[in-house]
């Protein structure tokens, strides 16, 4: 996210504080979620990609594969735009709790992922 300006990120985290809260007014509080199910899920994608961190850059086919997943995850409870996708690799970095949930899985992989969602987004959103 280094290339990116202040001013962009912030229009991300704004794109994303926005756009959920639109979505849980309108959906009681995304009550249309299996949440059990997603969180299975981001937990397997979240082990598979650890494997990779190490040794393959962000840009790589399977690695985008794996971010496609992510998003198709985060689909579930909306679509969100390009900025809200780079707002939600934000916000996994500045909240505390979030970080330290996914960096569990791999001390980098808040910001392996902030990289490749930020790409994903960039080529595909």
């Amino acid at each position: 996210m280094k290339n990116l300006s202040k001013d962009y990120l912030v229009e991300c985290q704004n794109a994303l504080a926005a756009e959920q809260a639109h979505s849980l007014s309108t959906t009681e509080n995304w009550a249309h979620v299996d949440k059990a199910r997603v969180h299975k899920d981001w937990d397997a994608l979240y082990q598979n990609l650890a494997k990779h961190i190490d040794a393959t850059p962000v840009d790589d086919a399977t690695i985008q594969l794996f971010i496609k997943q992510h998003f198709d995850i985060a689909c579930r409870f909306y679509t969100p735009s390009k900025e809200a996708y780079i707002g939600m690799a934000l916000f996994y970095e500045h909240n505390k709790d979030m970080k330290d949930f996914h960096n569990a899985y791999h001390p980098e992989m808040v910001s392996y992922l902030g990289n490749a969602m930020v790409l994903f987004a960039e080529h595909n959103l």
